[in-house]
């Protein structure tokens, strides 16, 4: 399993990269390929046989579009604040095994706000400059008049317990949406915010049932993979084993607590209050129940958030330290850099850079 120190020194690495981001300007200049891309957003947590079946079915649609992954890259903290399975570099790996083209490094989720990540997704799928956006959903009688709309290019706002029309204002929708579904509405509020036009772009795929990512994570715990080995694809078991074998997975469980309590314990009033998705609350709690010796004490001082998830992501801004207003500028800036992950093949490579030639490109090594 992974030590705290290889967590440090990811950590470390991709707070330069980031701090880096900040200072950069993206380029632009025209396309010199009529390529179609289909872009798509996931975690790939790992890489099941739901995203796989989103991926084919997009391909039968557009099958010599550029099919690129934006998965998402720095810390390595997923939307659920804890660490990925796998890093990004693995998880691309499996991408590609599963014929994915390209995988671009997305934002990174697990230190910002949902709707901050989702903006910048939005300007990556701009900065990509998107033909097709494929999308996988749990279909309801009631979430086809949302698709509806969203196929027709007007932004969906979800509200609490209401899903908004951006054009008109009326009221779609009452309740909750499933997961799946709140994600491509959240979605489209973003692309909207941004003027990006997605007027017949989504491509809208019924998920695969039978497939659960808490299964899968909690088979990789264990270390027996045989209760998720259906809901896998081939590629992805024979990656997930060589980065076990190797030490490298799974890593999900891994923090710098070190770091974490002594933050906690030492950090001043005005560095907590910079630290992103830190509240007062929280501060007061920390600050009147210092000194702390484990993780658990200080997650106990983290106030509840809208998210049931709010705990962990708290943990890892802890972790990460990354200053509010460094993110403001990142959020405002991004993508100044699309990275690339990994690719199928040079010719692949080649075709990608003449279509976003528009964009500063860099390779991962």
């Amino acid at each position: 399993m992974y030590s705290e120190e290889f967590v440090k020194s990811v950590i470390t690495q991709d707070k330069k990269i980031f701090l880096e981001d900040l200072r950069a300007r993206p380029q632009f200049k025209e396309p010199e390929s009529e390529l179609e891309i289909l872009a798509d957003f996931t975690e790939y947590n790992p890489l099941h046989n739901g995203h796989l079946h989103c991926f084919l079915e997009a391909k039968k649609i557009v099958p010599n579009g550029i099919f690129v992954a934006v998965v998402p890259g720095p810390f390595e903290r997923s939307g659920r604040g804890i660490p990925y399975i796998m890093t990004r570099q693995a998880r691309a790996e499996a991408a590609i095994a599963v014929g994915v083209d390209v995988v671009v490094e997305g934002p990174p989720m697990g230190v910002m706000g949902s709707g901050q990540y989702s903006l910048c997704l939005a300007c990556m799928f701009q900065a990509l400059d998107a033909n097709y956006i494929p999308r996988g959903y749990k279909p309801s009688p009631e979430f086809e008049l949302l698709l509806d709309r969203i196929r027709k290019g007007v932004g969906v706002a979800p509200k609490p317990y209401r899903m908004v029309d951006m054009e008109n204002g009326n009221v779609l929708l009452k309740g909750k949406l499933h997961e799946d579904n709140y994600v491509i509405v959240s979605f489209s509020k973003s692309l909207t915010k941004i003027g990006f036009n997605f007027k017949n772009k989504f491509i809208f795929i019924p998920r695969l049932e039978g497939i659960s990512g808490t299964i899968i994570r909690e088979s990789i715990v264990s270390g027996v993979l045989e209760s998720a080995k259906e809901m896998l694809p081939l590629e992805t078991l024979k990656i997930l084993k060589k980065e076990m074998d190797c030490g490298r997975a799974p890593l999900n469980m891994v923090r710098d607590v070190e770091g974490i309590i002594h933050t906690a314990n030492n950090a001043t009033v005005p560095h907590l209050k910079s630290f992103s998705l830190i509240d007062e609350r929280t501060i007061e709690n920390i600050l009147q129940k210092r000194p702390f010796k484990t993780i658990q004490e200080i997650e106990g001082c983290i106030a509840r958030g809208f998210s049931r998830h709010h705990r962990q992501r708290v943990l890892s801004s802890l972790e990460v330290r990354v200053d509010k207003d460094d993110l403001t500028r990142y959020i405002e800036n991004y993508p100044s850099t699309i990275r690339i992950l990994n690719y199928k093949n040079k010719e692949v490579l080649r075709e990608f850079k003449k279509r976003i030639v528009h964009r500063r490109l860099e390779i991962c090594q």
